[in-house]
């Protein structure tokens, strides 16, 4: 190994560790002091909940783990959106589960709070997975209650999805295990099974103190809501559970006398491990995202038996595109190529842009894979789209929407793997979050913004010197430093895969090493949605 490798490597696993670190903060939800009261209760956490349910947690990946991150700092914050979210296995049956974290403001709905459950509806909707609720939660944060409450994408778009999923036939458990109140009521009782415990849940439009102010009725909300009422006066609720672990062991029950479902029919055979070590990735991968790189070097350690059948291996060289295997799911990839590469011209062409040849050939495998059936791939570390009057009197644009059509049009499952770079259009044509990943997640060494942190700085440094001359300051070199560096600070900082995360634009911030897990997971979700529509492109400037 070259030295250049092992620094790399150094800094790629000290991305790792840093990630780690992170996610452990994460984990501890409210605080250790906010736990120790929760469970106080005689209640389980809302992880150690999701723990007891699934079959095994380690092979679970876990949806939007940073929500929130940075963000309400005002409000004291909200960690993981205040929400678990999951995809794993119960009685052998993939579903997804949602759990509150009532030691985050007692389990209350921040405006990210509602697009995290909205991102694990969809998840549900698209792939026919059925959907566990293990409800405690103090219902919408009344201070930013007109970011979450009145809109199309907020707290409303909940039920509306549970009606919706009701009639697509999708298996729908709810288990109230804590506060269930206001609109959030109707979240459970929408389901198609909904548990009570007895003593620590309760449900109800208003609580106690509310129902002595508006109408003058005394009462406590045990009789008002618990499971006593809910389950032998009101018939609101279906099963009553004597405590976590009973209402966990009933939803076990219940998932394992669900019948088998309709598959889509992607192909499989068993899995093999990469040939080439995994673990090289740490060391290919650049410390700096300008660097130039093999992609196909990084493939080979992704993909069963480091085996990648190449489309067009000779064509369009700044994106790799071919057929392999994910822990034994068929696949077709589509992976900007980080190295400088020359065409059949003679001509350069700069590693992690897309060119015309490029975009052409993407466009084609894709058609090429709804025609079979496989599901996409896209590995991300692109600049954008070639940019000047050579390619612009190409038509770069046309050649570039047209790839953009198809992968807007495409009617196989896409995922999408952020490993680098991701600005521009070059996001949009290599699947970004607007063009429906059934899942997109990032590595840390993601970078997602309309341009790199260095250009975008020397842009808005020109702006903005031009505004302060105008206003007549004196501008020296020093003061253009000073400016730059503040600039470029602030934009970094909304280029971190972290920013993405938080604001959901990304599934999740994983190992590299977790990919394959990823992918597999979510290609036998996808599994369980057979394909309805037919792939085609509409109309297109040819």
């Amino acid at each position: 190994m070259d030295l250049n490798f092992n620094k790399n490597e150094d800094y790629n696993k000290l991305l790792r560790s840093d990630l780690n670190r992170r996610l452990a903060k994460v984990k501890l939800g409210g605080g250790t002091k906010r736990i120790e009261k929760h469970k106080a209760k005689g209640k389980l956490t809302a992880r150690e909940r999701i723990g007891y349910l699934l079959d095994s947690d380690e092979e679970a990946i876990e949806i939007a783990a940073f929500a929130g991150e940075d963000m309400y700092t005002e409000h004291g914050g909200c960690p993981s959106g205040g929400v678990v979210v999951k995809i794993g296995k119960v009685k052998g049956k993939q579903c997804i589960v949602v759990a509150n974290d009532a030691t985050v403001k007692a389990g209350a709905w921040f405006p990210i709070t509602g697009k995290k459950n909205l991102r694990a509806q969809e998840i549900a909707i698209e792939n026919k997975l059925p959907i566990i609720y293990l409800v405690d939660s103090a219902g919408v944060y009344l201070p930013m209650q007109d970011e979450i409450f009145p809109d199309k994408e907020h707290f409303g778009r909940i039920f509306r999805n549970n009606a919706v999923m009701s009639s697509m036939g999708i298996t729908q458990i709810a288990a109230v295990m804590g506060s269930c109140v206001a609109g959030g009521a109707y979240l459970p009782i929408m389901s198609d099974e909904a548990l009570i415990v007895d003593k620590t849940a309760s449900i109800f439009l208003a609580g106690s103190y509310l129902v002595k102010a508006a109408i003058g009725e005394s009462i406590d909300n045990e009789t008002l809501g618990g499971a006593t009422t809910h389950c032998e006066i009101s018939g609101v609720t279906d099963y009553k559970a004597a405590d976590d672990k009973d209402a966990l062991d009933k939803i076990k029950s219940i998932m394992g006398k669900i019948g088998d479902f309709d598959k889509a029919g992607f192909n499989r055979e068993p899995s093999k491990l990469p040939a080439k070590n995994q673990e090289d990735i740490f060391g290919i991968l650049p410390k700096s995202r300008g660097d130039q790189y093999d992609m196909l070097e990084i493939i080979e350690r992704l993909v069963d038996d480091s085996k990648f059948e190449q489309y067009k291996q000779d064509y369009g060289k700044t994106i790799l595109t071919g057929y392999a295997r994910i822990d034994g799911w068929a696949v077709g990839i589509i992976a900007n190529q980080r190295k400088v590469v020359k065409t059949g011209k003679g001509e350069m062409q700069f590693g992690g842009v897309i060119y015309s040849d490029s975009a052409d050939k993407a466009t084609r495998f894709i058609a090429n894979c709804n025609q079979k059936k496989i599901p996409l791939v896209f590995l991300q570390d692109v600049t954008g789209f070639m940019v000047g009057s050579k390619s612009e009197h190409g038509g770069i644009i046309k050649d570039g929407a047209k790839m953009v059509n198809a992968v807007s049009n495409s009617v196989v499952p896409k995922f999408t793997v952020v490993i680098g770079n991701s600005y521009g259009a070059g996001n949009y044509a290599m699947c970004g979050k607007a063009y429906d990943p059934r899942l997109i997640c990032a590595w840390p060494s993601a970078e997602l913004a309309v341009m790199s942190g260095n250009s975008a700085a020397k842009v808005l440094l020109q702006i903005e010197k031009a505004s302060l001359e105008k206003q007549g300051e004196a501008f020296d070199a020093e003061k253009e430093k000073a400016l730059y560096s503040k600039i470029k600070a602030r934009y970094d900082n909304q280029i971190s895969p972290y920013y993405a995360a938080a604001r959901i634009w990304t599934d999740a911030i994983i190992d590299p090493m977790d990919t394959r897990k990823w992918i597999s997971t979510g290609i036998e979700a996808a599994n369980h949605a057979p394909i309805e529509k037919q792939f085609n492109m509409g109309v297109l400037q040819v």
